[in-house]
């Protein structure tokens, strides 16, 4: 017997105050009606109505019944409406990872206009330089630097990156400028680590000519912010995703050499992806943050006008 069904149709019958009457409204022929309530009596051990040839009253277990079985229905009703209403309203928790340097260079920034367009949403950011099982962490989006290794997870590109060399006015000031990727070799270079190896960068030329150069420097690190901030302090170049250092571009607090040779992507690609898992029913938290974030990029990321001279 489906428990649930039977249950409709009892309500019905309540209702209605006859088993045709119920089954009119439902569909279904008075016997069918009556087979379903025979079911529910049989299952329950007792009588839920009294029938006569004009009109069917509730016994006292069917008084009983009918008030636990109203309240059973209405309660699979909110709990049905509360499902649909998360997916045409955004609303609760979003657990959203991103790696360091692109939380506190977009992410942070974004989140008070996401959250004031969206007040029934709250965040739990997560930072870290490593990929999550967003399984395991219940994250619903990461958002990563590079193209996403073969899994089932689903990536949506945000935005396009290059790395850039660039350098502090003040580095400048002490150290000739490097005019070709060849000239690294001489400087102090900041870098990623990435691997105990020793840090080779590598460009490509307007006509695709590769250069490899092995560089070194007396700072590392796995912090994009901190080489960021190195950087911008003077104390040597480094090798940096454009969106990480825009304000500082157009600012001049740090200036790009030889644009005219970009980095290769041997190692990595730097376009931002946000990932998440493969749902056919996205929850509107989730559509409405991607949407939002994409937007943010787009908007972020405009030309980097040289500050003005004088």
């Amino acid at each position: 017997m489906d428990t649930l069904r039977a249950m409709r149709v009892f309500q019905t019958v309540v209702q209605s105050g006859s088993l045709s009457s119920a089954g009119r409204q439902l569909g279904l022929s008075a016997p069918s009606v009556t087979r379903q309530i025979q079911a529910l009596e049989e299952d329950l051990g007792a009588r839920l109505f009294n029938r006569t040839s004009r009109r069917l009253a509730l016994t006292e277990a069917g008084e009983l019944y009918h008030r636990q079985v109203e309240q059973v229905l209405q309660q699979i009703e909110d709990a049905r409406a509360s499902v649909a209403n998360l997916q045409t309203v955004p609303r609760g928790m979003l657990r959203v990872h991103t790696r360091v340097l692109v939380g506190m260079r977009f992410i942070v920034p974004a989140l008070p206009h996401f959250l004031a367009a969206n007040p029934e949403v709250s965040v739990d950011l997560l930072m870290s330089n490593f990929a999550v099982d967003l399984v395991d962490r219940h994250v619903d989006v990461d958002i990563r630097i590079g193209q996403l290794a073969d899994s089932s997870l689903i990536a949506r590109k945000l935005a396009s990156s290059e790395r850039i060399v660039c350098a502090a006015p003040a580095y400048l000031a002490r150290h000739a400028a490097p005019v070709g990727p060849a000239d690294l070799a001489r400087h102090n270079c900041l870098t990623y680590r990435l691997n105990l190896g020793r840090p080779v960068w590598r460009f490509l030329d307007a006509a695709g000519a590769l250069t490899e150069v092995s560089v070194t420097g007396n700072m590392q690190s796995d912090s994009g912010p901190a080489l960021v901030a190195a950087a911008v302090s003077g104390l040597g170049l480094a090798l940096l995703p454009d969106w990480s250092v825009l304000d500082e571009l157009r600012e001049g607090r740090l200036i790009r050499l030889f644009p005219e040779h970009r980095a290769s992507h041997m190692e990595f690609e730097n376009g931002v992806y946000a990932v998440y898992l493969d749902s056919r029913r996205m929850p509107t938290k989730l559509r409405v943050f991607l949407d939002f974030l994409a937007e943010a990029f787009r908007t972020r990321l405009g030309p980097i006008d040289p500050p003005p001279r004088g």
